[in-house]
């Protein structure tokens, strides 16, 4: 007899707080794409990587700033905010004095 195979979730059901499915990204690597996201639009692109890399952090911070903070998904929203303003003011048409600098 196979002793126990298939039939431990009677006995022991799934937690309430694990009920999601989880075969997607977890907040670590979400974390992780977001800083990724966020030091590559520095360079290229900064106007779409830097609101990914927003998006990207605050998923990995849980939606909230209660609670521990990961320091890769802290970084990503910083980074992401500040590489999303510099790409706006490279995009304002007074900002060609700006040019040679960024």
């Amino acid at each position: 007899m196979m002793a126990g195979f298939g039939h431990a979730t009677r006995m022991h059901p799934r937690s309430r707080g694990r009920t999601w499915s989880r075969s997607g990204l977890d907040r670590a690597m979400l974390g992780i794409v977001g800083a990724a996201c966020a030091i590559a639009g520095f360079y290229v692109l900064g106007i779409i990587l830097g609101p990914v890399a927003m998006v990207c952090g605050w998923f990995a911070l849980g939606r909230s700033w209660a609670g521990a903070r990961s320091a890769p998904a802290l970084a990503a929203l910083l980074l992401g905010a500040i590489d999303t303003l510099l790409a706006l003011i490279r995009i304002l048409p007074g900002a060609t004095a700006l040019n040679g600098m960024f």
